[in-house]
């Protein structure tokens, strides 16, 4: 009689996100954002909130208001507390995803108010959406309901 043999898995798993091969990803694109920012920033290189913060970049060299690439974050001007919020947690979305997340951010589509990692970043703090504050003062408060339409 022979005898049956255990069924081993020997499927390799591959993750790849959150991973040795996602962070491997993140610091490929970091590298790719530090030369596009050191050959096109005309402005101060900082190191701020955990990014490589260029500022002075040609309108042409980045999206919108600014692109986080990796740990590097691309501006012409557009650098405040707010924004570097922003930010940082689109860099942490390229250390989870690696060079997945290009694709991941164009497939949830170009539309922020719909764009489910700019909704995680922050859609008032990214430019998005008018502060709460400036929201208040716009919207007329309402008090007893008058007797006049």
């Amino acid at each position: 009689m022979s005898e049956a043999k255990p069924k081993t898995n020997t499927t390799l798993r591959v993750r790849l996100t959150d991973s040795p091969i996602s962070r491997l990803g993140y610091w490929w694109a970091t590298a790719v954002g530090f030369v596009w920012g050191f050959v096109w920033s005309t402005g101060p290189i900082r190191r701020r909130h955990g990014l490589i913060v260029f500022t002075g970049m040609p309108g042409w060299t980045y999206g919108r208001g600014g692109s986080c690439v990796g740990g590097c974050y691309l501006t012409g001007a557009n650098d405040g507390e707010r924004v570097l919020g922003h930010e940082v947690v689109h860099r942490e979305q390229w250390r989870r995803y690696g060079m997945l997340f290009p694709l991941l951010y164009l497939i949830a589509g170009r539309d922020p108010l719909q764009n489910r990692f700019e909704i995680e970043a922050g859609l008032e703090a990214g430019g998005y959406l008018p502060r709460r504050a400036a929201r208040a003062r716009a919207t007329p408060r309402r008090g007893r309901a008058s007797s006049t339409p």
